[in-house]
């Protein structure tokens, strides 16, 4: 049997040097790799700001669900990287502003650095679209 395979990009400069996808769907699992806070243009949003930067992860990885048919409510785990945990009340604050009644099992973790030191929070995400089981 085979399973269908999509994925979709992002302005991020490194996904062609690394070799990996904004987001890739097999069947109704959608995974969304590692999200810093970039615009469509490949600028940081929230510079020095972990609230702004975790906003516009979120509302990345809602839009690279969207292209691939599913939403936030389809999400079932987010993992985030903070290279400070002290600020962990500012990034789990807009986490649950947007998971508040989705609820997904998610992790926070602080790590030694993200791959540029502007970056404050990496969000991932696992979804899947129940409608397609």
């Amino acid at each position: 049997m085979s399973v269908e395979r999509k994925s979709v990009q992002s302005a991020a400069p490194w996904e062609p040097i690394v070799g990996y996808s904004r987001a890739v769907k097999v069947g109704p699992f959608i995974a969304v790799t590692g999200t810093v806070a970039l615009d469509e243009h490949g600028q940081l949003v929230g510079e020095g700001d972990p609230a702004a930067q975790t906003r516009q992860c979120l509302r990345n990885i809602a839009a690279a669900l969207e292209r691939l048919g599913a939403r936030l409510e389809d999400v079932v785990r987010t993992r985030m990287f903070v290279v400070d945990i002290a600020r962990w009340e500012a990034i789990g604050r807009v986490h649950g502003e947007v998971f508040g009644a989705i609820r997904p099992a998610t992790t926070m973790v602080q790590v030694a650095a993200l791959i540029d030191a502007k970056y404050l929070v990496e969000i991932e995400a696992d979804a899947i679209v129940a409608a397609e089981l």
